[in-house]
């Protein structure tokens, strides 16, 4: 079946029963597989770590990532050739961490010409600090018609627990967004529609950077009123810089993608990011807290690319400023995170 989506869009072929690839080993792509597997969904899996494969087909479980999951193995193909999977794929989902995106992209000589790219990477990609969209449209010309984005709020960890989930799919294209949420809706994922493909990725990014904050701010021992007065402060500076870099008058930044998600990542022990703040706020140094983590915490790494877009927008972001000046300036946590106290309202 092939539908235009509005004249100005292009054709974009949106198959009744397309075959998804997804492209990573974490957490969060076990948790996409096992939600597609579970909806029937013909699906491909690349991850470069042999033995786990290896693992999950003779086990149904990852040894290393949510490892209490099942996963019906006889139901999706698992390899470790990416170009595979991008070749035989229809839609592709990039669920790597992005410190590690760049590397595992470079081995894709398959085109990707005709397929829809689904992000699901929380942040910033290469040294020129752009979102995956912007990466995939930039140097490799893939149209933004073609593009889209999946985020929260929703941990791996719940959403592989079955627990009640909302997962927001972006494209430019409403009806684009709509064919991609009816593949992940389920009797415990909940999807919703959205277009702004720019400010849920930012807004992905910077939630982690102030993850780092709330982490931080609850190892220094704050309670919940001063929590309460951060996180909404936090989402006044993450609305204010998602909307001077690229204003769009339909944007609601109430919705879920954006500060449901600031919520659940500052607030929820599954925060890899908010742990990782937690330990800063206890007294461990910023090499000593990436050390004891045992995942990638990617607001360590959006916190500077946050930092180097800004230069150019010199949006007010105090909180931002802050956790970089602990993160990459050396600046004592519980002192900065004093010397922030004013600028919270």
């Amino acid at each position: 079946m092939k539908n235009t989506v509005y004249e100005k869009a292009g054709e974009v072929e949106m198959k009744d029963d397309p075959v998804f690839g997804v492209i990573g080993g974490g957490s969060w792509a076990t948790a996409l597989v096992k939600l597609l597997s579970d909806n029937g969904r013909q699906l491909n899996w690349y991850m470069r770590d042999t033995s786990a494969i290896e693992h999950i087909e003779r086990y149904h479980h990852h040894s290393k990532y949510l490892p209490a999951v099942e996963l019906d193995a006889d139901s999706f193909t698992m390899t470790n050739d990416i170009n595979y999977v991008v070749s035989e794929s229809d839609i592709l989902i990039f669920a790597v961490p992005s410190a590690y995106f760049m590397g595992e992209v470079a081995k894709i000589t398959a085109s990707y010409a005709g397929k829809l790219l689904i992000s699901a990477v929380k942040g910033f990609v290469g040294d020129r600090f752009l979102t995956v969209a912007e990466y995939f449209h930039q140097d490799y010309g893939v149209p933004f018609d073609r593009i889209g984005v999946i985020s929260g709020p929703c941990h791996a960890e719940e959403v592989s627990m079955e627990r009640l989930s909302y997962i927001t799919l972006s494209s430019k294209y409403l009806e684009v967004a709509e064919y991609l949420c009816g593949f992940f809706r389920n009797y415990y994922v909940n999807t919703i529609a959205c277009t702004d493909i720019y400010g849920v990725e930012y807004a992905a990014a910077l939630k982690n950077v102030y993850a780092i904050a709330a982490g931080i701010c609850y190892g220094c021992g704050y309670g919940d009123n001063f929590m309460a007065v951060l996180i909404a402060s936090c989402f006044r500076e993450m609305k204010e810089f998602i909307n001077v870099t690229n204003p769009d008058v339909r944007r609601n930044t109430s919705m879920s993608a954006y500060l449901g998600d600031l919520l659940v990542t500052c607030n929820s022990p599954f925060s890899r990011n908010r742990n990782f703040g937690r330990m800063l706020g206890k007294g461990y140094s910023v090499r000593t807290a990436i050390l004891e983590m045992n995942q990638v915490a990617e607001g360590y790494y959006a916190t500077r690319a946050i930092h180097e877009i800004n230069r150019k927008f010199q949006v007010s972001m105090p909180i931002a400023d802050t956790v970089y000046s602990i993160l990459y300036g050396g600046r004592n946590a519980a002192e900065a995170v004093r010397g922030l106290q004013d600028f919270l309202m």
